[in-house]
């Protein structure tokens, strides 16, 4: 079994910062992609950056500049840096991961996701 657990949202004013963190624990052999989604209310979860092992970015058209994806793969942890926050940037910011186990299976995690509130 493998658990994600984010931390690190909250509420900042427009412009501020935020860095939201998630960690994975369990029968870990290593993990490929890192994601973190977000979802605000009343609309569909999006992809907002992912990250692959190799440490190749990508990241949704809404936020590319302001945000900043990492990983440690020594700790089996994501981070993303989220800078120059905006209103609509508000939503429950979920990290995603592909691990490997150690039994060798390959499945996606969920964490169950951190509220950040963009406001004055």
């Amino acid at each position: 079994q493998v658990q994600l657990e984010e931390s690190g949202g909250g509420l900042v004013q427009p412009g501020g910062s935020l860095r939201l963190s998630c960690a994975a624990s369990g029968t870990i052999r290593y993990i490929n992609y890192m994601h973190w989604y977000r979802q605000a209310p009343g609309k569909q979860r999006e992809m907002v950056a992912i990250i692959t092992r190799e440490g190749a970015t990508n990241y949704a058209g809404s936020v590319k500049g302001r945000f900043t994806i990492s990983r440690d793969d020594a700790k089996n942890m994501v981070f993303m840096q989220m800078n120059s926050l905006k209103p609509e940037d508000t939503a429950v910011y979920y990290c995603a991961m592909m691990v490997v186990t150690t039994t060798g299976l390959t499945t996606d995690y969920w964490g169950q996701g951190t509220q950040v509130t963009v406001s004055s």
